[in-house]
């Protein structure tokens, strides 16, 4: 299925989404990667705010090249989320919705995922170029002594991205394997 959604959205938008739904996103993304998801858990644990409010977020796991003369960002394609599952199961407990980079995530990451009523979705990786047209703007909020992995305000329009993992638990990198396995042997 093919939608469009807004962000930030709420639990039922999540809900609503199936693993496999190919999404296009409109509206406000942060990124934050490895050195952001550490200090963020730095916070956490000294007791101090988040720079941002989760609360029905989406965090795309990317660190942008420079921009180009007369562009708003370089090439912004997705990093490894696994790299952020150590961090992410408080974040998600915190309100946030939504994740997105590419690659299988843990259990812990996809229980909490379920508990939360959150989204993983994939980009695809090598598009950076291309997902970088979607991008109207981006503003650094955060930790700009992190340089790429500082974390970033972007407002995107019809942001190419496929539901990865459901709020029920459904995961693509799993379904899709057994799928393609299954298909082979008829």
């Amino acid at each position: 299925m093919e939608r469009h959604i807004s962000v930030p959205f709420g639990e039922e938008t999540a809900c609503s989404l199936k693993a496999g739904d190919y999404v296009y996103l409109t509206g406000t993304l942060y990124t934050a990667r490895d050195a952001a998801h550490k200090r963020m858990q730095e916070a956490l644990d000294k007791k101090e705010p988040l720079p941002l409010d989760l609360k029905g977020n989406v965090i795309y796991y990317m660190g942008p090249s420079p921009a180009r003369k007369g562009k708003v960002i370089g090439s912004a394609g997705p990093t490894t989320a696994s790299r952020m599952d150590k961090y992410t199961p408080a974040l998600l407990d915190l309100g946030l919705r939504g994740m997105i980079g590419k690659g299988k995530r843990s259990k812990e990451v996809l229980d909490a995922a379920v508990r939360n009523k959150s989204i993983y979705f994939a980009a695809v990786g090598g598009a950076g170029a291309l997902l970088s047209k979607c991008i109207r703007s981006a503003q650094v909020i955060a930790y700009e002594d992190l340089g790429t992995e500082a974390i970033r305000k972007l407002e995107v329009v019809d942001f190419p991205v496929i539901v990865a993992a459901d709020t029920n638990g459904n995961n693509l990198y799993e379904t899709a394997v057994s799928d393609y396995l299954n298909n082979r042997q008829k």
